[in-house]
């Protein structure tokens, strides 16, 4: 059973990590060809949302005990990240070709292509150390790149052409409150949200990139 349940967790990781390679090759392509961040949507859009809905496998996977991560804050991040793509940049056709959304795809791109390929390592065993220090290292850049400067940016462009449609108005039909309003104060949040999350990888690169004899004393 745990030589299956590694397998899979290999097998996982591997497609995701090729998914994201492609998306973030179609992106580069596409600007290289055309020397614009327009298109980054058109060239990836469809499928880094499909990449983004399967990841919810991982919430699963922490639920399961496959994996260490537990629940909440996978639960988290899926959360923020899948209805930012599918509820908010999916719906609006205008907000395609905004420069953010470039922002957004590529920094994902990049750290899914580190983090993908060094859990399929890891189940292996066969990560080395120089590829763990990337994993640990590169976040603290991509993270505030992707979180702040892509999403709660597009975010934050999105509120006029949301209100405009009244989006999702039947949903938010028994509620004192509608979706702008909703997206208004999640914006005032998302720091909040997303600095709780960039502490914990800060948590986990101490833990990680500790030395062997360190972690021996403690």
């Amino acid at each position: 059973m745990a030589s299956f349940a590694k397998l899979y967790l290999v097998l996982y990781n591997s497609l995701q990590a090729a998914g994201w390679a492609v998306a973030l090759f179609r992106i580069l392509s596409d600007f290289a060809a055309t020397k614009s961040v327009s298109g980054a949507y058109s060239s990836a859009g469809d499928l880094i949302c499909l990449l983004q809905t399967v990841s919810f496998l991982e919430v699963i996977h922490g639920a399961l005990g496959l994996v260490p991560s537990g629940v909440l804050l996978p639960l988290m991040q899926w959360g923020g990240r899948t209805h930012f793509v599918l509820a908010i940049v999916k719906r609006h056709d205008e907000l395609h070709e905004f420069p953010a959304v470039f922002i957004t795809f590529v920094a994902w791109s990049l750290s899914e292509l580190i983090r993908y390929p060094h859990y399929a390592m890891q189940c292996l065993g066969a990560s080395p150390a120089w590829f763990t220090y990337v994993r640990y290292t590169a976040f603290i850049i991509l993270y505030p790149i992707g979180g702040v400067v892509g999403e709660m940016w597009l975010m934050y462009q999105a509120l006029p052409f949301i209100k405009e449609k009244n989006l999702y108005s039947g949903f938010f039909s028994g509620v004192p409150f509608d979706y702008y309003q909703f997206i208004s104060a999640l914006l005032l949040v998302y720091p909040f949200l997303l600095l709780k999350l960039y502490l914990h990888m800060f948590k986990q690169r101490g833990s990680k990139l500790r030395k062997p004899h360190e972690k021996k004393r403690s």
